[in-house]
Protein backbone atom coordinates (compact mmCIF):
# COMPACT_ATOMS: atom_id res chain seq x y z
CA UNK A 1 0.00 0.00 0.00
CA UNK A 2 2.94 2.29 0.72
CA UNK A 3 4.92 1.60 -2.18
CA UNK A 4 1.97 2.04 -4.20
CA UNK A 5 1.26 5.36 -2.86
CA UNK A 6 4.51 6.42 -2.80
CA UNK A 7 4.87 5.32 -7.05
CA UNK A 8 1.72 7.75 -7.51
CA UNK A 9 3.31 10.34 -5.33
CA UNK A 10 5.81 10.13 -7.49
CA UNK A 11 4.16 9.71 -11.12
CA UNK A 12 1.92 12.84 -10.36
CA UNK A 13 5.11 15.07 -9.36
CA UNK A 14 6.79 14.22 -12.72
CA UNK A 15 3.64 14.89 -14.67
CA UNK A 16 3.24 18.51 -12.67
CA UNK A 17 6.94 19.16 -13.71
CA UNK A 18 6.15 18.29 -17.51
CA UNK A 19 3.18 20.57 -17.00
CA UNK A 20 4.79 23.11 -15.27
CA UNK A 21 7.87 22.80 -17.96
CA UNK A 22 5.34 22.99 -20.76
CA UNK A 23 3.52 26.23 -19.73
CA UNK A 24 6.84 27.87 -18.96
CA UNK A 25 8.27 27.35 -22.21
CA UNK A 26 4.59 28.58 -24.01
CA UNK A 27 4.61 31.11 -21.96
CA UNK A 28 7.89 32.35 -23.57
CA UNK A 29 6.94 31.34 -26.95
CA UNK A 30 3.88 33.73 -26.55
CA UNK A 31 5.39 36.51 -24.96
CA UNK A 32 7.91 36.77 -28.55
CA UNK A 33 5.11 36.23 -30.53
CA UNK A 34 3.00 39.19 -28.44
CA UNK A 35 6.31 41.30 -28.95
CA UNK A 36 6.30 40.63 -32.76
CA UNK A 37 2.45 41.74 -33.59
CA UNK A 38 1.85 45.06 -34.29
CA UNK A 39 1.62 47.92 -36.69
CA UNK A 40 5.40 48.77 -36.42
CA UNK A 41 7.20 45.40 -38.11
CA UNK A 42 9.24 43.34 -35.54
CA UNK A 43 11.11 40.03 -35.64
CA UNK A 44 11.75 37.53 -33.12
CA UNK A 45 15.45 38.17 -33.40
CA UNK A 46 14.60 41.63 -33.08
CA UNK A 47 12.61 41.51 -30.01
CA UNK A 48 15.54 39.36 -28.34
CA UNK A 49 18.25 41.62 -29.63
CA UNK A 50 16.64 44.49 -28.09
CA UNK A 51 16.30 42.67 -24.81
CA UNK A 52 20.37 41.83 -24.81
CA UNK A 53 21.29 45.63 -25.66
CA UNK A 54 18.84 46.68 -22.18
CA UNK A 55 21.03 44.16 -20.18
CA UNK A 56 24.15 45.77 -21.88
CA UNK A 57 24.71 41.88 -24.25
CA UNK A 58 26.09 42.65 -27.58
CA UNK A 59 24.27 40.04 -29.21
CA UNK A 60 21.52 39.88 -31.90
CA UNK A 61 19.93 42.64 -34.60
CA UNK A 62 18.08 46.02 -32.76
CA UNK A 63 14.80 47.07 -34.42
CA UNK A 64 15.17 48.00 -38.01
CA UNK A 65 12.65 50.75 -37.93
CA UNK A 66 13.01 53.89 -36.29
CA UNK A 67 10.24 53.85 -33.76
CA UNK A 68 10.71 49.98 -33.17
CA UNK A 69 12.94 50.43 -29.79
CA UNK A 70 10.55 52.61 -28.11
CA UNK A 71 7.38 50.78 -29.32
CA UNK A 72 8.80 47.53 -28.17
CA UNK A 73 9.56 49.45 -24.67
CA UNK A 74 6.83 51.55 -23.75
CA UNK A 75 3.88 49.70 -25.63
CA UNK A 76 4.06 46.31 -26.21
CA UNK A 77 6.19 45.21 -23.42
CA UNK A 78 4.03 46.76 -20.54
CA UNK A 79 1.62 45.53 -22.14
CA UNK A 80 2.93 42.26 -22.32
CA UNK A 81 3.86 42.02 -18.29
CA UNK A 82 0.34 43.25 -17.49
CA UNK A 83 -1.46 40.53 -19.70
CA UNK A 84 1.49 38.41 -17.68
CA UNK A 85 0.33 39.68 -14.02
CA UNK A 86 -3.23 39.83 -14.40
CA UNK A 87 -4.03 36.69 -15.92
CA UNK A 88 -1.61 34.95 -13.39
CA UNK A 89 -3.30 36.71 -10.78
CA UNK A 90 -6.83 35.45 -11.92
CA UNK A 91 -6.34 31.91 -12.68
CA UNK A 92 -4.57 32.23 -9.00
CA UNK A 93 -8.15 33.56 -7.45
CA UNK A 94 -10.24 31.29 -9.50
CA UNK A 95 -8.10 28.06 -8.64
CA UNK A 96 -8.65 29.27 -4.40
CA UNK A 97 -12.02 30.24 -4.32
CA UNK A 98 -12.67 27.24 -6.16
CA UNK A 99 -10.77 24.71 -3.30
CA UNK A 100 -12.53 26.99 -1.14
CA UNK A 101 -15.55 26.59 -2.62
CA UNK A 102 -15.14 23.11 -3.05
CA UNK A 103 -16.96 24.02 -6.25
CA UNK A 104 -15.23 23.95 -10.14
CA UNK A 105 -18.11 26.66 -11.26
CA UNK A 106 -16.94 28.94 -8.93
CA UNK A 107 -14.63 32.07 -10.29
CA UNK A 108 -13.76 35.49 -8.49
CA UNK A 109 -16.97 37.23 -10.21
CA UNK A 110 -19.36 35.63 -7.85
CA UNK A 111 -18.50 37.33 -4.48
CA UNK A 112 -18.42 40.84 -6.13
CA UNK A 113 -15.30 41.94 -7.11
CA UNK A 114 -15.80 42.69 -10.72
CA UNK A 115 -19.40 44.24 -10.42
CA UNK A 116 -18.07 46.49 -7.08
CA UNK A 117 -14.60 47.55 -8.96
CA UNK A 118 -17.64 48.75 -12.42
CA UNK A 119 -19.61 50.77 -9.95
CA UNK A 120 -16.63 52.47 -8.23
CA UNK A 121 -15.12 53.36 -11.57
CA UNK A 122 -18.59 54.20 -13.45
CA UNK A 123 -18.93 56.61 -10.28
CA UNK A 124 -15.56 57.94 -10.96
CA UNK A 125 -16.32 58.47 -14.34
CA UNK A 126 -19.89 60.34 -14.20
CA UNK A 127 -18.70 62.57 -11.72
CA UNK A 128 -15.10 63.41 -13.09
CA UNK A 129 -16.63 63.99 -16.63
CA UNK A 130 -14.91 62.80 -19.61
CA UNK A 131 -11.04 64.19 -18.99
CA UNK A 132 -10.88 62.15 -15.29
CA UNK A 133 -7.48 60.63 -14.88
CA UNK A 134 -7.14 56.67 -15.65
CA UNK A 135 -5.62 56.51 -12.02
CA UNK A 136 -8.80 57.88 -10.69
CA UNK A 137 -10.64 55.39 -12.41
CA UNK A 138 -8.06 51.70 -11.53
CA UNK A 139 -7.76 53.45 -7.99
CA UNK A 140 -11.53 54.13 -7.57
CA UNK A 141 -12.35 50.31 -9.10
CA UNK A 142 -9.79 48.63 -6.41
CA UNK A 143 -11.09 50.35 -3.56
CA UNK A 144 -14.75 49.48 -4.92
CA UNK A 145 -13.73 45.76 -5.44
CA UNK A 146 -12.57 44.97 -2.36
CA UNK A 147 -14.71 47.10 -0.10
CA UNK A 148 -17.98 44.82 -2.10
CA UNK A 149 -16.10 41.83 -1.26
CA UNK A 150 -16.24 42.46 2.81
CA UNK A 151 -19.55 43.58 2.20
CA UNK A 152 -20.19 39.95 0.41
CA UNK A 153 -18.46 38.42 3.34
CA UNK A 154 -20.17 40.56 6.51
CA UNK A 155 -23.72 39.93 4.80
CA UNK A 156 -23.24 36.31 4.70
CA UNK A 157 -22.11 35.62 8.18
CA UNK A 158 -24.24 34.02 10.72
CA UNK A 159 -23.35 33.06 14.03
CA UNK A 160 -19.83 33.26 13.72
CA UNK A 161 -20.21 31.18 10.70
CA UNK A 162 -19.96 31.62 6.86
CA UNK A 163 -21.62 28.77 5.15
CA UNK A 164 -20.79 28.47 1.35
CA UNK A 165 -24.42 28.55 -0.40
CA UNK A 166 -24.51 32.06 1.53
CA UNK A 167 -21.67 33.65 0.57
CA UNK A 168 -22.76 32.45 -3.42
CA UNK A 169 -26.39 33.44 -3.04
CA UNK A 170 -25.20 36.94 -1.32
CA UNK A 171 -22.56 37.05 -4.02
CA UNK A 172 -25.41 36.85 -6.29
CA UNK A 173 -27.44 39.17 -4.44
CA UNK A 174 -24.69 41.78 -3.99
CA UNK A 175 -24.03 41.25 -8.20
CA UNK A 176 -27.35 42.05 -8.99
CA UNK A 177 -27.56 45.01 -7.36
CA UNK A 178 -24.40 46.38 -8.67
CA UNK A 179 -25.62 45.98 -12.03
CA UNK A 180 -28.61 48.13 -11.32
CA UNK A 181 -26.19 51.01 -10.33
CA UNK A 182 -24.06 50.40 -12.98
CA UNK A 183 -27.38 50.72 -15.63
CA UNK A 184 -28.09 53.91 -13.72
CA UNK A 185 -25.03 55.18 -13.84
CA UNK A 186 -25.16 54.35 -17.64
CA UNK A 187 -28.51 56.35 -17.67
CA UNK A 188 -27.48 59.26 -16.28
CA UNK A 189 -23.82 59.91 -17.78
CA UNK A 190 -22.95 61.86 -21.03
CA UNK A 191 -22.98 60.41 -24.00
CA UNK A 192 -18.78 60.41 -23.88
CA UNK A 193 -18.48 59.29 -20.67
CA UNK A 194 -21.40 56.55 -21.06
CA UNK A 195 -19.13 55.50 -23.98
CA UNK A 196 -16.24 55.25 -21.43
CA UNK A 197 -18.22 52.98 -19.24
CA UNK A 198 -19.10 50.74 -21.46
CA UNK A 199 -15.75 50.38 -23.00
CA UNK A 200 -14.12 49.72 -19.27
CA UNK A 201 -16.51 46.56 -18.61
CA UNK A 202 -15.49 45.27 -22.05
CA UNK A 203 -11.87 45.22 -20.28
CA UNK A 204 -8.60 45.87 -22.62
CA UNK A 205 -5.25 46.46 -22.02
CA UNK A 206 -4.94 48.84 -24.27
CA UNK A 207 -3.86 51.83 -21.34
CA UNK A 208 -1.29 49.45 -20.00
CA UNK A 209 1.89 51.23 -18.85
CA UNK A 210 5.42 50.76 -16.55
CA UNK A 211 3.37 52.61 -14.06
CA UNK A 212 0.72 50.53 -13.73
CA UNK A 213 2.89 47.66 -13.72
CA UNK A 214 4.41 48.44 -11.10
CA UNK A 215 1.31 48.85 -9.06
CA UNK A 216 -0.19 45.49 -9.93
CA UNK A 217 2.49 43.38 -10.06
CA UNK A 218 3.40 43.62 -6.06
CA UNK A 219 -0.36 43.25 -4.95
CA UNK A 220 -0.27 39.90 -7.31
CA UNK A 221 2.33 38.03 -6.12
CA UNK A 222 1.99 39.14 -2.55
CA UNK A 223 -1.51 37.38 -2.88
CA UNK A 224 -0.52 34.30 -4.98
CA UNK A 225 2.63 34.29 -2.63
CA UNK A 226 -0.41 33.79 0.00
CA UNK A 227 -2.38 31.49 -2.07
CA UNK A 228 0.83 29.27 -2.13
CA UNK A 229 1.45 29.39 1.95
CA UNK A 230 -2.68 28.26 3.22
CA UNK A 231 -2.61 25.54 -0.38
CA UNK A 232 -2.14 22.73 2.06
CA UNK A 233 -4.38 23.59 4.53
CA UNK A 234 -7.09 23.89 1.33
CA UNK A 235 -6.24 20.11 0.44
CA UNK A 236 -7.29 19.27 4.35
CA UNK A 237 -10.63 21.38 3.69
CA UNK A 238 -11.47 19.23 0.90
CA UNK A 239 -11.25 16.19 3.37
CA UNK A 240 -14.50 17.71 4.99
CA UNK A 241 -15.25 20.57 7.35
CA UNK A 242 -15.06 18.41 10.28
CA UNK A 243 -11.95 16.34 9.00
CA UNK A 244 -10.15 19.57 8.47
CA UNK A 245 -10.97 20.90 12.21
CA UNK A 246 -10.06 17.34 13.68
CA UNK A 247 -6.63 17.76 11.84
CA UNK A 248 -6.09 21.36 13.55
CA UNK A 249 -7.30 23.58 10.87
CA UNK A 250 -9.18 26.39 11.76
CA UNK A 251 -11.76 26.79 8.90
CA UNK A 252 -13.67 29.43 9.38
CA UNK A 253 -10.24 31.68 9.70
CA UNK A 254 -8.95 29.68 6.34
CA UNK A 255 -11.77 30.81 4.75
CA UNK A 256 -12.04 34.70 5.48
CA UNK A 257 -7.92 34.65 4.55
CA UNK A 258 -8.68 32.84 1.25
CA UNK A 259 -11.73 35.56 0.54
CA UNK A 260 -9.60 38.37 1.39
CA UNK A 261 -6.77 37.14 -0.67
CA UNK A 262 -9.00 36.61 -4.34
CA UNK A 263 -10.57 40.06 -3.02
CA UNK A 264 -6.88 41.72 -3.69
CA UNK A 265 -6.29 39.44 -6.82
CA UNK A 266 -9.44 40.09 -8.69
CA UNK A 267 -9.21 43.81 -7.45
CA UNK A 268 -6.03 44.54 -8.38
CA UNK A 269 -6.32 42.67 -11.75
CA UNK A 270 -9.74 44.95 -13.13
CA UNK A 271 -8.16 47.77 -11.75
CA UNK A 272 -6.28 49.02 -14.75
CA UNK A 273 -7.91 46.40 -17.38
CA UNK A 274 -11.61 46.49 -16.77
CA UNK A 275 -13.86 43.19 -16.12
CA UNK A 276 -11.84 40.29 -17.80
CA UNK A 277 -14.14 36.89 -17.30
CA UNK A 278 -14.47 33.52 -16.97
CA UNK A 279 -10.00 33.43 -16.41
CA UNK A 280 -10.81 32.03 -12.70
CA UNK A 281 -13.36 29.82 -14.23
CA UNK A 282 -12.22 27.61 -16.86
CA UNK A 283 -8.35 27.82 -16.42
CA UNK A 284 -8.38 26.34 -12.70
CA UNK A 285 -10.59 23.26 -14.36
CA UNK A 286 -8.14 22.70 -17.02
CA UNK A 287 -5.33 22.11 -14.73
CA UNK A 288 -6.71 20.42 -12.59
CA UNK A 289 -7.88 17.99 -15.56
CA UNK A 290 -3.66 17.64 -16.04
CA UNK A 291 -2.41 17.92 -12.60
CA UNK A 292 -5.20 16.77 -10.27
CA UNK A 293 -6.96 18.56 -7.27
CA UNK A 294 -3.58 18.99 -5.01
CA UNK A 295 -3.52 23.17 -4.34
CA UNK A 296 -0.05 23.11 -4.17
CA UNK A 297 0.56 22.22 -7.86
CA UNK A 298 -2.58 23.66 -8.85
CA UNK A 299 -2.01 27.34 -7.93
CA UNK A 300 1.37 27.69 -9.45
CA UNK A 301 0.06 26.03 -12.95
CA UNK A 302 -3.28 27.96 -13.06
CA UNK A 303 -1.34 31.15 -12.33
CA UNK A 304 0.60 30.13 -15.05
CA UNK A 305 -2.18 28.78 -17.65
CA UNK A 306 -3.74 32.03 -16.86
CA UNK A 307 -1.02 34.37 -18.24
CA UNK A 308 -1.14 32.29 -21.26
CA UNK A 309 -4.67 32.83 -22.03
CA UNK A 310 -4.92 36.03 -21.36
CA UNK A 311 -1.47 36.74 -23.33
CA UNK A 312 -3.29 34.79 -26.28
CA UNK A 313 -6.31 36.28 -25.86
CA UNK A 314 -4.20 39.55 -26.20
CA UNK A 315 -3.08 38.61 -29.11
CA UNK A 316 -6.08 37.88 -30.55
CA UNK A 317 -7.61 41.04 -29.82
CA UNK A 318 -5.51 42.41 -31.44
CA UNK A 319 -4.91 40.67 -34.71
CA UNK A 320 -8.57 39.09 -35.69
CA UNK A 321 -9.31 42.25 -37.21
CA UNK A 322 -7.35 44.27 -38.65
CA UNK A 323 -5.89 48.27 -37.45
CA UNK A 324 -8.17 47.54 -34.51
CA UNK A 325 -8.05 46.11 -31.27
CA UNK A 326 -11.01 44.28 -29.47
CA UNK A 327 -12.17 44.39 -26.36
CA UNK A 328 -10.16 42.10 -24.65
CA UNK A 329 -13.47 40.79 -21.73
CA UNK A 330 -15.46 40.35 -24.92
CA UNK A 331 -12.86 37.42 -26.18
CA UNK A 332 -12.94 35.61 -22.79
CA UNK A 333 -16.84 35.41 -22.50
CA UNK A 334 -17.28 34.25 -26.09
CA UNK A 335 -14.84 31.51 -25.45
CA UNK A 336 -15.51 31.10 -21.36
CA UNK A 337 -19.20 31.22 -21.94
CA UNK A 338 -19.77 28.15 -23.96
CA UNK A 339 -17.28 26.38 -21.96
CA UNK A 340 -19.45 27.23 -18.81
CA UNK A 341 -22.41 25.76 -20.57
CA UNK A 342 -20.20 21.92 -21.36
CA UNK A 343 -18.98 21.97 -17.55
CA UNK A 344 -22.03 22.42 -16.13
CA UNK A 345 -23.01 19.48 -17.98
CA UNK A 346 -20.32 17.44 -17.36
CA UNK A 347 -20.60 18.80 -13.58
CA UNK A 348 -24.72 17.40 -13.81
CA UNK A 349 -23.37 14.07 -15.38
CA UNK A 350 -20.87 13.61 -12.48
CA UNK A 351 -23.56 14.33 -9.85
CA UNK A 352 -21.53 17.29 -8.45
CA UNK A 353 -18.52 15.55 -8.23
CA UNK A 354 -14.71 16.97 -8.92
CA UNK A 355 -13.44 16.57 -12.56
Amino acid sequence: MTQTTSRRTLVDTNRAIVVIGILVVLLLALTIVSACVGQVPTSPAEVLGSIAHRLHLDIGPMPAHPAGEDVLWYVRFPRIVLAIVVGGALGCAGALLQGIFANPLAEPGVIGVSAGAAVGASTVIVIGGTFVAGWSVAAAAFCAGLLTTLLVYALARSGGRTEVVTLVLTGIAVNAFAGGLIAYLTFVATPTARDRIVFWQLGSLASATWESVAIVTPMAAVGIAAALAISSRIDLLALGESVARNLGVDVERLRQVAIVIVALLAAASVAFTGIILFVGLVVPHLMRMLVGPAHRILIPTSTLAGAIVLLAADIGARTLVANADLPLGMLTSLVGGPFFFWLLRRTRSEQGGWA
